[in-house]
């Protein structure tokens, strides 16, 4: 939504949307959605405030939904990072021979065809020692990159 609406129970502005609906989790009482325009769920649920009749919510204002964008910004922050971490995986590895080889595993963004993809490097010289495809249960460990290093883990 490009225009702005300050209406008690809803305002929308700068590409979010706050709505006030009743809990019908628990007690009752009221929640407030954050949503981005565009993201099919919402990015931030929580409780909000009763009104003084202790019957009705709390209006919307400016400062509560500035703190709202700010706090559904930083929850879809942090979401995005544990994502990023969970699919990125790094480990450095000393070998029989000497060397310390720096492995990374990526998870591959296909749901058809789950796998990862393993990359080694020797941390000293920079130079590619493998680089492949591996079966989506693969562990990161040091013994798992030795087998991979000499072939030993071929699907």
């Amino acid at each position: 939504m490009s225009d702005e609406v300050q209406m008690p129970l809803f305002w929308s502005r700068r590409g979010w949307t706050a709505t006030i609906v009743e809990n019908l989790d628990g007690d009752g009482g009221w929640a407030v959605e954050m949503k981005r325009d565009g993201d099919p769920e919402p990015a931030l649920v929580g409780p909000w405030t009763m009104g003084r009749d202790k019957k009705s919510p709390k209006p919307l204002d400016r400062a509560a939904f500035d703190i709202l964008v700010k706090t559904a910004t930083d929850v879809l922050v942090r979401h995005e990072n544990q994502s990023r971490a969970g699919a990125h995986r790094h480990l450095v590895v000393p070998t029989a021979d000497g060397r310390r080889v720096y492995a990374t595993w990526d998870a591959a963004g296909d749901e058809d065809d789950p796998h990862g993809i393993v990359a080694c490097v020797d941390e000293r010289t920079g130079e590619r020692l493998r680089e492949g495809r591996v079966p989506a249960g693969f562990k990161l460990t040091a013994a798992a990159i030795e087998r991979f290093l000499t072939g030993d883990d071929d699907e």
